[in-house]
């Protein structure tokens, strides 16, 4: 059976096209065509002009609907985080877990390896935001966990985890090169992060292998005139590098400045949370962002089609750009070849989004996750 999406703009690679039609068999788009000639015997949906995009991929949230999988890391938050971002257009996530206890971590990687066969497919694996970064640039993560990394804990933890540990946010100028070397020589996406590395050390290792850096601007030292500093390091090599796009965590002006030095290596996070009392991290919604009980500001109430709409209204980037932000980009920081375009060959993964940035549907593996007419 093929299934013909058509009436749609559709976005990928950068553009915007009208009169195509998108053929889906198997979970795979099978092809891209004109419009007017769609296969007789394929069963036509009529999109009603709405934008069709690459399923949206966040490699950075905590939890979801009051299940902080980051705090309380079991099967049912990963569960909840999955379902309600299916119903957001993500369709790639990796859950995170802030600096926390070896406990914690451990019970997170076990609550991943037992949920990654029940998963509908939109959970990729973990990212562990610490322990290992700079207690000089801690944010929200309680000091008293921040250590440095060790080869023998390292290990143990990416054997545990069999192949769910996707991604490290770590201070890499506080870490010792085994451990850089071991992570990335088993596939582990490198992440700096939390870290008040000079600008000398940003060149030492960004690329050379850390290929990331964990939300840009925040919890990093500022730029500086006679000390440049981390920052200007990051614009120079250009690592692919995440932003919290809500206007909170970095006013609009400095991603405005991001996208002009990173191009297509800057990528879009929401870095969400939930609010809980329970555990390390105790966010409370206060207005329009989460905190602390002490009022540090922690993560946020960001969708990433929210993120998309606010790099357009408010930054200025053209609307295929913002959706490449939010699905090629860390698609191929995560090295899945087939998500992140509209393309013969890709899966069909994809989200489905009117002028008024509201969700209509979402297709996962070819499957439309709610009915349609």
């Amino acid at each position: 059976m093929i299934t013909a999406l058509h009436n749609l703009k559709l976005i990928s690679g950068g553009q915007i096209t009208e009169g195509k039609a998108v053929l889906i068999s198997g979970g795979q788009i099978i092809d891209v065509i004109a419009e007017n000639a769609i296969p007789q015997d394929a069963q036509k949906t009529d999109l009603q002009g709405a934008y069709l995009a690459p399923g949206f991929i966040d490699l950075q949230i905590y939890g979801s609907g009051g299940k902080l999988f980051a705090g309380t890391p079991t099967v049912e938050a990963l569960e909840q985080l999955e379902n309600d971002l299916l119903g957001q257009g993500t369709t790639g996530v990796f859950a995170t877990i802030g600096t926390n206890t070896n406990d914690i971590v451990e019970t997170g990687i076990d609550a991943a390896k037992s949920y990654r066969p029940k998963s509908k497919g939109a959970f990729w694996g973990l990212h562990l935001e610490g322990p290992y970064l700079n207690p000089a640039k801690k944010g929200a993560h309680p000091e008293k966990f921040i250590k440095k990394a060790t080869l023998a804990e390292v290990k143990s933890w990416i054997e545990r985890a069999d192949g769910v540990i996707r991604m490290i946010t770590i201070a890499p100028e506080l870490q010792d090169q085994e451990v850089i070397d071991y992570l990335y020589n088993q596939g582990i996406i490198l992440s700096s992060g939390h870290s008040n590395a000079t600008y000398a050390e940003g060149k030492s290792f960004l690329n050379k292998p850390v290929q990331a850096v964990t939300h840009l601007y925040n919890a990093m030292p500022q730029m500086h005139h006679r000390e440049p500093g981390y920052i200007p390091a990051i614009f120079e090599e250009r690592p692919y590098t995440s932003v919290v796009a809500d206007g909170i965590h970095v006013d609009f002006a400095m991603i405005r400045l991001a996208k002009r030095e990173l191009g297509d290596k800057l990528f879009l996070i929401t870095d969400a949370v939930t609010s809980t009392k329970e555990g390390a991290y105790q966010h409370e919604l206060r207005g329009d962002r989460y905190t602390m009980p002490d009022g540090t500001l922690s993560g946020s109430c960001l969708t990433m089609l929210k993120a998309v709409e606010n790099c357009v209204k408010k930054v200025g980037i053209e609307l295929a750009e913002a959706v490449n932000m939010a699905s090629l980009y860390p698609a191929e920081l995560a090295k899945q070849t087939k998500k992140g375009k509209i393309e013969k060959g890709f899966d069909a993964d994809m989200i489905i989004f009117d002028a008024d940035f509201e969700v209509k549907n979402t297709i996962l593996k070819g499957d439309f996750l709610t009915k349609t007419r």
